[in-house]
């Protein structure tokens, strides 16, 4: 199959390249260190000429070769690349947000080699206190695409990371969505507060222990808050109910399980209902696997897990913005 885009996921860690024929069939992918927070830093001659710019250096050993091959093949790009502190700065699109409006807002530059980058602006959601995202709007659409039409208005797509994000949509637009911050605050404590100092590397997943945090979230003692509950991945180490190796999947079974017991709870209200939505997650498999299993304690009985959503969101933008034939759909 003849590849027809070069879609690039560019974070702030990492970036993912895929070579995707018609349909959005991925034909090769690779995965690089260099997001946008830790360049490439080794000049060299790039067209002709001496380089030494991070970005141009990390597009190029993403998709160089590629582009050698096939000159024309269009490139597209979600995620932090289009940040303030990114390549080329793509500014927000507001709510509601779908594939047009997104695809019709695209950021463009031009690489030293002559490509023609287009970049995917994120979206933001204005209220009293704003919320914005930058590569999940690209998962999201992701899929959509490929969702019965029985599910529009009763879903909710979740996107577990350091900044964990809930998206409602409907007819296929983005309409709201709420960010928690568990992944990164997990971190912080791990490693800079004296929650961290008692925790030592389990050789492997204490489900029993994470499934106890979650349940502390969603118990009496946990109506006082996460501040307050989360002293108790000290205390119970210093009273010997909870071992070292068993911590810190503890503190991260409590720390989720406040974020979706707080989340089943503005639902409810939101919906009028004691319902719950149907989720659908993506992202990394084992962090999925441990929101699948605080989803169901909370109430959330239907829940699936995504597949190549950014691979998908990114070929849906590019038909979007004419930068495809509308053969190769």
């Amino acid at each position: 199959m003849q590849a027809q885009l070069i879609a690039l996921d560019w974070g702030t860690t990492s970036l993912r390249a895929y070579k995707l024929a018609a349909g959005g069939v991925v034909l090769e992918q690779r995965a690089l260190s260099s997001g946008i927070m830790q360049l490439p830093k080794t000049s060299r001659v790039i067209n002709g000429r001496e380089c030494a710019d991070g970005f141009e250096l990390a597009f190029e050993d993403a998709c160089g070769d590629w582009l050698d091959a096939q000159p024309d093949l269009p490139v597209i790009a979600c995620g932090m690349v289009g940040s303030a502190q990114g390549w080329r700065e793509a500014a927000y699109c507001e709510t509601p947000a779908n594939v047009a409006n997104l695809g019709n807002s695209l950021q463009t530059l031009v690489s030293l080699r002559g490509t023609r980058v287009h970049i995917v602006p994120g979206v933001i959601q204005r209220s009293r206190l704003p919320n914005v995202m930058r590569g999940e709007e690209t998962q999201v659409l992701g899929v959509l695409q490929n969702l019965p039409a029985e599910t529009d208005g009763d879903l909710l797509i979740g996107l577990p990371g350091s900044h964990s994000k809930w998206v409602e949509v409907v007819d296929g637009r983005i309409t709201h969505f709420d960010t928690f911050m568990t992944g990164e605050v997990f971190a912080v404590l791990s490693e800079h507060s004296i929650l961290g100092r008692t925790q030592q590397p389990g050789a492997a997943f204490d489900g029993l222990a994470f499934d106890r945090g979650v349940q502390v979230a969603l118990s009496t003692d946990g109506e006082l808050g996460v501040l307050s509950t989360l002293f108790s991945a000290r205390t119970l180490g210093l009273t010997g109910e909870l071992a070292p190796t068993a911590q810190a999947d503890y503190l991260s079974g409590l720390m989720i399980g406040h974020e979706l017991a707080a989340l089943a709870t503005v639902q409810r209200r939101r919906r009028h209902s004691v319902h719950l939505p149907s989720i659908i997650l993506i992202g990394n498999a084992q962090l999925c696997a441990r929101y699948s299993r605080a989803l169901e304690a909370c109430g959330f009985a239907n829940v699936t897990l995504a597949e190549q959503a950014t691979e998908r969101g990114l070929w849906q933008l590019a038909l979007a913005a004419g930068l495809l034939d509308s053969s190769s759909r």
